[in-house]
């Protein structure tokens, strides 16, 4: 064989040794595809471990600022400074989201016994606190409510009420999330109602007003009942911690009823203004009919209304039952499980959010920190600075900044952390039930917060599900918010003092 035959056929050889049946393609295609998969499921996972180391790092930074500044600065002591520090480590990881919300609120437990600023047994027993048990109960039925569709049923109702046109939607809407907010968290309100709103008109003027109904409606119906929303009942669960008289929960109902009137008529006229000329059809209540667990849930509910009712105190002419409304309300809450009676298996009771509990614990944590420590000393300075105001005055101050603090904090993390340092700095000069009204205050005009996407469960889920332009929310939520500041100071000073004294 010649040298350039041999040459020929080691280069036919090379050649097909070279070449690519489709069988090797189709193995080099899908390993290729298998390492893309394996990359991009790396990816998030390396993302997500960067966002958490710099998340906790940011969150010890401004710890260690904070426990530094009020050492140096304010003269504080080491307790006082630490705890400060945790405050802030806390506040931090809560707004930044670089740990679960469950994982953060536990941190008192190890953090406060490790600063010595409480001991175990302390910092432990404030997470079964008794307010968590009366949030259960609620939950419970609103879980029941949600799986049965009781919510839709009331929703038809509401709109059978009203004209079809926009402004009757509103107020259907809005009207709604009064009632279904009386044993309901603002948060599940806005759940329940959202679909119902998205699904009337998808005409985008009309659609941003109806989900912003959702959302407004919602936060004004969380102030009406204890349970209505989070910072209520951590205002509760603070003046049990102190000792105080608490407020019964059908005077509490008596109490934020004429706001919650005012306000719900205010936010119609605001969202209706425009809205003349534009027409809505109801389609999607045509197949809707009510059924008879729909009857028995909703008699549950009343049944529930009338109890407290007869539970709470009418002074000096009824003492009450005295039963314990946190038992009351856990205890129907428990009777939705009950075969026949109830609507609930124990599967169900997994979406409840237990984040939302460790988060209270950690609020009443913080305000057995705060009573224990010397902290009063460290703020009374800054507001001696208003004690020759008028008390009026001073209430709509304070109501401003809790609205101005909403912008950069939940509204349940800021009760937690405002209310002690409301109490412990102005006992020197708020008198009798000044404090608690002071208080009150800032807790209700929390919840009317409407201006920021991220300042109210109800306004961060119709934000992030509604798909509303963040300056819709703000120039309506703004108008509403300006009301809400000067409603609730002339209710705190005029006519919630009746009730407290």
């Amino acid at each position: 064989m010649s040298q350039d035959s041999i040459l020929d056929s080691t280069s036919q050889k090379s050649t097909e040794s070279t070449q690519s049946t489709p069988q090797d393609s189709a193995k080099e295609a899908t390993l290729e595809s298998s390492l893309d998969s394996i990359e991009s499921e790396s990816t998030p996972k390396e993302e997500r471990t960067i966002k958490i180391i710099l998340g906790v790092g940011i969150a010890l930074i401004f710890g260690i600022i904070a426990a530094i500044l009020a050492r140096v600065y304010l003269g504080a002591s080491f307790k006082v400074s630490a705890l400060l520090g945790i405050i802030a480590l806390l506040v931090t990881l809560w707004t930044n989201k670089a740990l679960p919300l469950g994982v953060v609120s536990l941190l008192p437990i190890i953090l406060f016994p490790s600063f010595g600023i409480l001991d175990t047994k302390s910092a432990t027993e404030n997470y079964a606190n008794p307010i968590i048990y009366l949030f259960l109960g609620g939950f419970m039925l609103a879980t029941a409510t949600e799986k049965i569709g009781l919510h839709k049923i009331i929703a038809k109702k509401f709109f059978s009420f009203f004209p079809q046109n926009p402004k009757g939607v509103i107020s259907a809407l809005g009207l709604a999330s009064c009632v279904l907010g009386t044993a309901l968290s603002n948060s599940t309100t806005a759940i329940l109602l959202l679909p119902i709103a998205l699904s009337i008109t998808q005409e985008y003027f009309l659609k941003m007003r109806f989900l912003l109904a959702v959302a407004f409606g919602a936060s004004i119906s969380g102030i009406t009942t204890p349970i209505g929303s989070p910072p209520n009942l951590i205002f509760l669960g603070f003046l049990e911690k102190l000792g105080f008289n608490g407020i019964s929960f059908t005077t509490w109902i008596f109490m934020m009823a004429p706001l919650t009137c005012l306000m719900l008529y205010t936010m119609i006229y605001i969202l209706s203004f425009g809205t003349q000329g534009y027409s809505v059809e109801f389609k999607a209540f045509e197949n809707i009919q009510v059924r008879t667990e729909h009857k028995r849930l909703l008699f549950f509910i009343a049944l529930l209304l009338v109890v407290l009712f007869l539970n709470s105190p009418i002074k000096p002419l009824y003492d009450g039952l005295g039963l314990n409304e946190n038992v009351i309300l856990l205890a129907f809450g428990l009777l939705m499980f009950v075969p026949k009676i109830g609507f609930l298996d124990w599967d169900d009771s997994k979406s409840i959010p237990y984040e939302l509990i460790f988060l209270f614990g950690a609020g009443f944590c913080i305000a057995t920190a705060f009573s224990q420590s010397e902290l009063g000393g460290v703020f009374e300075g800054y507001f001696m600075q208003f004690a020759n105001l008028p008390f009026f005055v001073f209430l709509l101050l304070a109501c401003v900044c809790a609205i101005i603090a909403t912008g950069f904090l939940s509204t349940t993390a800021l009760i937690a952390i405002l209310l002690p340092i409301i109490y412990t700095a102005t006992q020197s000069f708020l008198v009798a039930d000044e404090p608690t009204i002071t208080m009150l205050a800032i807790t209700i005009c929390a919840s009317f917060s409407f201006m920021i996407p991220i300042s109210t469960p109800p306004n961060a889920i119709v934000f992030e599900k509604g798909g509303i332009k963040v300056w819709d929310m703000v120039r309506f939520g703004f108008l509403l918010s300006v009301v809400g500041i000067v409603a609730v100071s002339i209710f705190a000073f005029a006519y919630w003092r009746w009730f407290l004294e």
